[in-house]
């Protein structure tokens, strides 16, 4: 049996909003890091699977000249049908079907990319086993939520507390995890 955990990764400003109302992450970039990625390279390297929505797809087609995940199998939840992307799978399977067989069949970790919507579906789902929160200290005003109105209500245990530069990194698993 693997030890494979669906791990939603992400940052947040510090009034919970994952992106602008236009998608935008331009706030992110500004902010001192630890001199490094901020832990970046070294959560990808427990990634097998990357899984995200439709709209997160479109936005990091925008911020990137190259699919920044052609490396590992890309599933992209949507409800409509998409032509073949030679770097992601597009799939509208049900998520109670979908993850638990990316969970098993996966050579590491199953990322959950984003977004909001999707977050707030695992976790109704039980789907979810950690949160991996970097806390940028930004208030945005506005934007797209990371827990958008109507999100199940949930306890998360705290696992880990980091500092990286002015970034906070908290690390949760939720109530699910290693069910």
């Amino acid at each position: 049996m693997n030890n494979n955990k669906v791990v939603l990764y992400l940052a947040i400003s510090l009034d919970g909003y994952i992106a602008r109302n236009d998608g935008s992450v331009d706030w992110l970039f500004d902010v001192e890091g630890d001199g490094g990625d901020n832990g970046y390279s070294k959560f990808y390297h427990t990634v097998g699977t990357v899984v995200m929505g439709r709209l997160t797809y479109d936005e990091v087609l925008k911020l990137a000249d190259e699919f920044p995940y052609a490396d590992k199998p890309c599933y992209i939840l949507s409800r409509t049908e998409q032509p073949p992307a030679p770097h992601a799978t597009f799939t509208n399977e049900a998520l109670d079907t979908l993850i638990p067989r990316l969970k098993a069949d996966s050579e590491g970790n199953v990322w959950l990319v984003g977004g909001g919507q999707l977050a707030a579906a695992f976790l109704e789902a039980g789907l979810l086993d950690e949160l991996h929160i970097t806390l940028t200290p930004k208030i945005l005003g506005e934007g797209i939520p990371l827990f958008p109105q109507g999100t199940v209500p949930s306890t998360l245990r705290l696992k880990q507390i980091g500092q990286m530069g002015q970034f906070v990194s908290l690390i949760y698993t939720t109530q699910t995890a290693g069910l």
